[in-house]
């Protein structure tokens, strides 16, 4: 690889890093959609020119946007988002009606092997499918119409669908993980899902056990093992080897199982990154210490990744979508603080450069390496 870009959500705007392969010098560009809160900027894996962001603000409210010369220029595409069930046909837990609304996208997702397809998930909690790259959008129906929609409600984030997994070598094959509902997965390209909690436990909720009400924070998954997923809840770091109909915990020995994001080693399946936080009402580092945490046994055993981020003072919060992990060899690591501070590894996390600080509450952090 000759270049590697990074794309940088934040409350104020979006910022685009580039640096060639040895990731030691960067260039910024930005920001772009200044002012708009940008949830999210994510790259076509086949085409790395083609580029999706979703910023939106309260006056304007959601307007995608996609550049087809890696960031340099955008336009606005469809912005069509609609649901198709009416409102109020679903209820809270307490029985009272719920109106399905749309307020925003949290994340994008292109098709590993097709540029023009991409995936939106929002809040409130739906799954929304382009084919033509954005310029239309319809509903993946069958999701939000599952049996047990009625009884999502949502997270302190709001009720939203923020993590979208395609598996590369069978593209029907979906996760998807909404707060605080659980996560499901597809096999037939959204035609039908199955709820993927088994043996998920959230104290919580009334029943510890309940199918669905879990606030899933973060999923990932190895490409080449498409039934092992690893997750970042609230409370609880887990892992499921059979595509969701059982998860085991995997905390171990982390300081503090609570956190928001977790990654995978692109060439270690069992090599997984999280970013612990004290508490769900304390949304910072454990002793203000920032540390990355890495298991290279698939979980259970971890060891804290330091050299380089502060360990002392710090009150920042690492969120779902600020960590991210490229595919070179060593693998490079990519965060964003909620203090504005984009840090860097290039060498699997063991050593953290900050290359940006300053800018404003980093929302979203995603990494192209580009031939």
């Amino acid at each position: 690889m000759s270049q590697v870009r990074l794309l940088v959500g934040t409350k104020k705007g979006a910022f685009i890093f580039t640096s060639d392969a040895a990731r030691r010098e960067w260039q910024i560009e930005g920001p772009h959609f200044g002012g708009w809160v940008v949830m999210h900027l994510q790259g076509a894996a086949t085409d790395p020119d083609r580029l999706y962001a979703a910023p939106w603000t309260d006056w304007h409210g959601q307007v995608i946007q996609r550049s087809d010369d890696g960031g340099r220029t955008w336009e606005p595409v469809g912005n069509e988002f609609r649901y198709k069930g009416e409102p109020g046909t679903h209820q809270w837990y307490d029985g009272t009606s719920h109106p399905w609304d749309f307020k925003r996208v949290w994340h994008l997702q292109p098709s590993p092997s097709d540029p023009d397809l991409v995936f939106a998930g929002v809040e409130d909690a739906a799954l929304f499918r382009s084919a033509d790259g954005g310029r239309t959008w319809r509903e993946v129906e069958a999701l939000r119409q599952h049996s047990t929609g009625r009884t999502w409600q949502p997270g302190a984030g709001g009720l939203c669908l923020h993590t979208i997994l395609i598996d590369p070598a069978n593209e029907d094959r979906m996760y998807v993980a909404i707060s605080a509902a659980g996560a499901f997965r597809t096999d037939d390209g959204g035609a039908s899902w199955e709820v993927a909690t088994g043996g998920l436990r959230s104290e919580f909720l009334p029943d510890p056990q309940a199918e669905v009400g879990h606030c899933v924070h973060k999923l990932a998954m190895h490409p080449s093992r498409p039934d092992t997923v690893f997750m970042q809840k609230h409370w609880d770091v887990c892992r499921t080897d059979n595509a969701g109909a059982m998860w085991t915990e995997v905390s171990g020995n982390l300081p503090s199982d609570f956190g928001f994001p977790i990654v995978v080693h692109p060439h270690e399946p069992e090599t997984i990154y999280v970013v612990p936080i004290l508490s769900d009402s304390e949304h910072y580092p454990p002793e203000g210490k920032l540390q990355v945490h890495r298991s290279r046994t698939g979980g259970g055993e971890w060891e804290a990744l330091t050299r380089g981020l502060p360990q002392g003072d710090c009150f920042q919060n690492v969120l779902r979508d600020a960590l991210a992990i490229d595919a070179m060899e060593p693998c490079g690591l990519y965060m964003g603080t909620t203090g504005g501070t984009l840090f860097a590894s290039a060498d699997e996390g063991d050593s953290w450069t900050p290359i940006a600080e300053h800018l404003p509450r980093i929302l979203s952090v995603e990494v192209q390496s580009i031939p």
